[in-house]
């Protein structure tokens, strides 16, 4: 062990939903894997509500190891909720997030502790090759377009579930409560040093997916309307667009009556402009209503995660 590992202190954070059987292999998988690159180490289990025996495995993984604490969480709140609620959590210097089922593997932790050593604050471990399927590789590809502009950072492209940062960086984001969060665009309030570092992605071990492409369309729109003023853009970009296209078809209306001494014919034509700048108000407005929801979502100051019990218990 090196001089840097010798004084290396880590926090693992795994959200847990229906991976019962995969649980306790991830463990020991990390436990080989932290013995050779950090001094202390723990691994902090968040079930997210699963419908499972995860809670079960979770508290029986806490008897075994010492460094093992699980939370469970009173209602499913998702992902990223449950991340936020382990981070918090996280007692040591770094601390690394990793799925539940093994697709990242605790083997390349070290190279992406080698990397953060470089100077980064948060380091992505972005696979060689995604195994989701068309369908949700797509919808990944779109969900990063839209958090690249969320978090105004290119290394949006390179992020995924699997990341290494500093516990100073929790400072951006600690009084946060907002009952939508996305970890990454959260991680952007803290720094600006990001790297990332191509690593295995493997087949899923045991299970499906709980993230469907639906899931992941709705996560990019909430980030849309969470953490990006993009929408507001976009909807005064069209109010733009549809104001200049009125201007010309009254610019079209009046030029023909004054080359032709005739208005332009009745009921189609006037119909199409009211459907056409109604749909627009329509879209407009729609996009305000979203926002809106979001204000008053936050002012409701709903959390964005309940405890019910830890593991082992207070």
């Amino acid at each position: 062990m090196s001089s840097e590992q010798a004084i290396r202190q880590v926090s693992v954070v795994v959200p847990v939903y229906n991976s019962s059987a995969v649980l306790p292999l991830l463990a020991e998988e990390l436990q080989r894997v932290l013995n050779g690159c950090a001094s202390r180490y723990e691994l902090i289990l968040v079930n997210d509500a699963s419908p499972d025996q995860s809670w079960q495995v979770i508290t029986e993984l806490a008897r075994q190891y010492q460094w093992v604490e699980g939370i469970n969480l009173m209602r499913n709140v998702g992902q990223h909720n449950a991340l936020l609620c382990g981070i918090r959590a996280a007692k040591y210097e770094i601390i690394v997030t990793i799925d539940d089922d093994l697709q990242n593997p605790p083997a390349e932790i070290p190279r992406l502790l080698a990397k953060l050593e470089e100077g980064f604050d948060v380091v992505y471990g972005t696979p060689e090759q995604e195994r989701h399927g068309l369908l949700r590789d797509l919808a990944s590809k779109i969900t990063k377009l839209v958090l690249q502009n969320a978090m105004g950072a290119e290394i949006a492209r390179n992020i995924s579930a699997f990341r290494v940062f500093r516990s100073a960086v929790r400072q951006g984001f600690q009084d946060y409560r907002g009952a939508f969060v996305s970890i990454d665009v959260l991680l952007t309030w803290g720094t600006t040093r990001f790297g990332a570092l191509q690593v295995r992605h493997e087949p899923r071990r045991e299970g499906v997916s709980g993230y469907t492409v639906r899931k992941l369309v709705v996560h990019a729109l909430n980030m849309m309307t969470g953490f990006s003023v993009l929408p507001l853009q976009l909807a005064s970009f069209i109010g733009f667009v549809f104001t200049a296209f009125g201007l010309l078809a009254l610019a079209f209306v009046i030029g023909r009556y004054l080359v032709q001494g005739s208005a332009v014919p009745g009921f189609p034509f006037l119909a199409s402009l009211i459907t056409v700048f109604s749909g627009a108000q329509l879209f407009a407005l729609g996009i305000i209503g979203e926002y809106l929801s979001r204000m008053h979502f936050r002012t409701m100051d709903r959390p964005p995660y309940t405890v019910r019990s830890t593991a082992p218990g207070d």
